[in-house]
């Protein structure tokens, strides 16, 4: 499947994109951190000053080794990558803590509002596939409790039993699809997410997914997506059979 990388564009003056190059979808399921909300600054703020309390950096290279896994991934990793004279569960705790008012207020990023609310108005099903825990959500969404409310469910890798294996294994996505009422094949369901970890995931699950990586990230990681995207707000729901974002509508609201 040929990835396209879409830059700078607007929807009164747009490329024209061949749809022979998507499948059509009939579902939708997010990622939620560095995609929906912008996080993944304070959680490596948050790492960086767990690590600096050992004496230890947090490099890139560790950051790309634990990017968009479960928290206890990240924490096992970590501790014995640094050889840390914690636990990987205290430093979890640790982690959980200083994100209880760390993440709390987190706000959108470009485009994530308005695609929600498009998927939920045009009755789309779409879910939430996050490798947080329960807790770190419960945290982010506290802010943003309605647009949530329209996702018909969330999966939390870090805490849930059914997820056996985070990221990049195709379980949390697998289980997110099994989860709507009607159970559409894995084929049927277009993943969005931002890591390289998460793409791998959604493939390996059967998956179509939407790449929005973070800018600085080297364009070889981003070669397995189906396409790459600079933000959410240059998705175009039409290419992968979803209805259109109504632009008169749109437009006028903006105004």
């Amino acid at each position: 499947m040929r990835v396209l990388w879409i830059k700078n564009i607007t929807y009164t003056s747009r490329r024209l994109l061949s749809t022979s190059n998507y499948k059509k979808v009939t579902h939708c399921i997010f990622d939620m951190d560095g995609l929906l909300l912008d996080t993944e600054f304070v959680y490596k703020k948050m790492v960086t000053q767990l690590c600096a309390k050992y004496g230890h950096q947090y490099t890139n290279e560790l950051m790309m080794k634990v990017l968009g896994g479960t928290e206890q991934r990240l924490s096992e990793i970590l501790c014995k990558e640094l050889n840390l004279p914690v636990t990987p569960k205290e430093f979890r705790d640790q982690l959980l803590e200083l994100g209880d008012t760390m993440l709390a207020g987190a706000p959108f990023l470009d485009g994530a509002e308005k695609l929600i609310c498009h998927l939920h108005k045009t009755k789309v099903p779409f879910a939430l596939a996050t490798s947080s825990s329960e807790r770190s959500v419960k945290t982010k969404v506290a802010a943003h409790k309605e647009l949530f409310s329209y996702f018909h469910h969330m999966v939390m890798g870090s805490t849930d039993s059914e997820v056996k294996y985070g990221k990049p294994h195709p379980d949390i996505f697998l289980v997110a699809a099994a989860r709507f009422p009607d159970k559409p094949e894995p084929s049927k369901c277009l993943v969005f997410e931002d890591s390289p970890h998460g793409v791998t995931s959604g493939i390996s699950a059967g998956m179509q997914v939407v790449m929005v990586p973070e800018k600085h990230l080297d364009k070889k990681h981003t070669t397995h997506a189906t396409i790459v995207l600079p933000t959410l707000a240059e998705f175009r729901p039409e290419l992968f059979g979803l209805p259109p974002y109504n632009i008169e509508l749109d437009h006028a609201i903006h105004k």
